[in-house]
């Protein structure tokens, strides 16, 4: 056997666990309960088949169902499994007293992320500032990669063709939308700087300040976020704040060199 065919072999599709991990990431997704017919639609799936994989996950406590609606929703089952995740996560151990220095010196929301799936990215740590006003961030939660300053700089630094994208920008949900020609100048403008900023057009009233982190690829696979009040995060803060996070991203990236993590 070849190399080739061996990679090919290795890399073979199980069509019941992608169905199974799609239907998952659906429901979890989805801000309310789903029936069987309306989910297997979306994924385009047979709703027999659909039914059968939410049985086995029901069994399993990865799924609930509501007897009476007969609606499927994201089971608590999924949670010891998140937790485990985010316990071993080395880089959210590592960066979360960084995160909490931001946030006391800045009066931010600081953030890291990480790509969890295609077009998504989770929140795996999190400091919350300690000013009497501040933006609520939940642990695991996730958002678009394209969204905001993050998403800025995963259009700068994964993707190649910029002009591919406006399909999936055109998707994006902002309180102020950008056109996809001044998006497209910010991601240009975010690969020279190497950081982004979004003032007031992801969330009305809050900037948002991002930075990367690359893996060995030379993608970005994390990014360091600091949220604040636009009033409140100066013009003259920027420059401290982006030095800032991009110290602590020096800092990480050399520990995970060190630790071969």
């Amino acid at each position: 056997m070849t190399k080739d065919q061996t990679s090919t072999s290795a890399k073979r599709q199980v069509p019941a666990v992608t169905r199974a991990l799609a239907i998952l990431r659906f429901l979890a997704r989805s801000p309310e309960p789903v029936g069987v017919n309306p989910m297997a639609r979306e994924l385009d799936l047979v709703p027999s088949t659909c039914l059968h994989i939410l049985r086995v996950l029901q069994d399993e406590g990865m799924v609930d169902f509501d007897s009476k609606t007969k609606r499927y929703s994201i089971g608590i089952g999924i949670l010891p499994l998140a937790r485990s995740a985010l316990q071993r996560n080395t880089f959210s151990t590592m960066i979360q007293p960084k995160l909490s220095e931001l946030s006391q010196k800045f009066g931010v929301t600081s953030i890291a992320t990480q790509l969890s799936e295609p077009g998504q990215m989770i929140v795996v740590a999190l400091s919350q500032s300690s000013m009497p006003f501040r933006l609520q961030v939940d642990m695991g939660s996730r958002f678009p990669a394209l969204i905001s300053a993050t998403g800025r700089l995963f259009a700068a630094f994964n993707v190649q063709d910029e002009t591919a994208l406006e399909g999936e920008f055109e998707k994006l949900v902002w309180d102020h939308p950008p056109t996809f020609g001044a998006w497209s100048e910010e991601v240009r403008e975010a690969r020279e700087r190497g950081y982004a900023v979004d003032r007031g057009t992801y969330i009305s009233g809050v900037t948002v300040v991002a930075v990367p982190v690359f893996g060995t690829n030379g993608r970005m696979t994390r990014s360091i976020v600091a949220i604040g009040i636009s009033e409140r995060l100066e013009e003259k803060q920027l420059p401290k704040l982006t030095k800032a996070m991009m110290a602590i991203r020096d800092h990480i990236q050399e520990l995970q060199i060190d630790t071969g993590s």
